[in-house]
């Protein structure tokens, strides 16, 4: 697990000074995240450079949107295929299967359907490898996402904190490789890597972003035309600028607002906020506590659409296993909580009775 704590590619800066969590200044932030999405400087950047290009660019139709096809109707099926579809989705492929492995496929093309069941925004290498060393150092120097580096540290980490580091070792990078070999990406070979700085080939990584975007482009022109079209792909651009947002507010914005009965996990400052929770099934704390779970909705008011997705396509058969541990929330802490808490009231009603 150590190999975690060096996998990723530093910024100049560095992760820390003087054995503490070295906050770099906002022009530091942004010298460093020019430097890194410049493919013109070094080939290595060209994943930043990708990650954000296809971000960005989706602010044409964005506006088009605005500009051409605005209606409170079609805001609403943005709205909602942004917060809710990709969100969820996110939550669904990137996190709960990608990084954490918390279900299995039955074969490689139920595993196909789901990767593409949304318009394709981030390279799988970009959120996996990252993912992991953030519960690795949660809130340590190193974590690529460290929320008390503040809000442009964790806004701008997928650029400057999250890339793998360029110089590894032939054996860490199969070390690397193993963490994606279940994904479906086509790896780099070792000297592949060393030429290109990354785990996906950009090749292949951009004919597959392509093939994407224009089945679902043709699907929402066919079921709607350009107005439709545009309101999709629009939105898709505010969840990608969006998301990186997220983890600086699901930890609290570096404050400590766990709140006793609902926030468990206490070796972070991890909470499960209502909004992110009702809408994908992202309840932070408790995937805290359980990383591996396919479940993070546990208590009776924390929806969870990406496990009713997981439970539904295992009825069909598209998974073959998944890990539930809400028996397991409840025995460790629910219950003695609650018990806890009722003997609580108790001892305060026998004392004023």
């Amino acid at each position: 697990m150590a190999f975690l704590s060096s996998v990723l590619n530093p910024p100049r800066y560095g992760y820390e000074k003087q054995e503490k969590l070295y906050i770099p200044t906002s022009a530091e932030l942004i010298r460093e995240f020019l430097f890194r999405i410049n493919p013109f400087l070094t080939r290595h950047n060209w994943i930043v450079f990708f990650g954000w290009s296809t971000t960005l660019v989706l602010v044409f139709p964005l506006y088009l949107f605005f500009t051409h096809f605005f209606s409170w109707h079609l805001f609403f099926v943005g709205f909602v295929y942004s917060m809710v579809i990709l969100g969820t989705h996110g939550t669904i492929w990137y996190h709960r299967y990608c990084t954490h492995r918390a279900y299995q496929f039955r074969n490689p093309f139920a595993r196909f359907l789901v990767k593409h069941l949304v318009v394709k925004l981030i390279p799988e290498e970009t959120y996996v490898v990252s993912h992991h060393v953030h519960h690795f150092l949660s809130e340590k120097p190193g974590d690529p996402y460290n929320v008390h580096g503040g809000w442009l540290y964790c806004f701008l980490a997928d650029a400057i904190h999250q890339p793998i580091r360029k110089n590894l070792t032939q054996a860490e990078y199969t070390k690397v490789t193993a963490m994606l070999n279940h994904t479906g990406v086509r790896l780099n070979s070792y000297d592949q890597y060393l030429k290109w700085g990354s785990v996906c080939h950009p090749f292949f990584t951009i004919i597959e972003f392509a093939f994407n975007w224009a089945f679902w482009f043709a699907l929402f022109y066919l079921l709607g035309g350009f107005a439709l079209a545009t309101t999709i792909f629009g939105s898709c651009g505010v969840w990608g600028i969006g998301i990186r947002t997220f983890n600086y507010d699901g930890h609290g914005g570096g404050k400590d607002k766990r709140k006793q009965g609902i926030d468990f996990d206490r070796a972070n400052l991890s909470i499960n906020q209502l909004w992110p929770g009702l809408v994908t099934g992202e309840w932070h704390n408790n995937h805290h506590l359980y990383p591996n779970g396919a479940r993070a909705g546990f208590q009776p008011y924390q929806l969870d659409y990406a496990w009713y997705f997981i439970r539904f396509y295992s009825w069909i058969g598209g998974i073959s296993s998944y890990r539930d541990y809400r028996q397991d929330f409840y025995d460790k802490y629910m219950t003695p909580y609650l018990a806890e808490r009722k003997a609580s009231v108790r001892s305060l009603t026998q004392k004023f009775t």
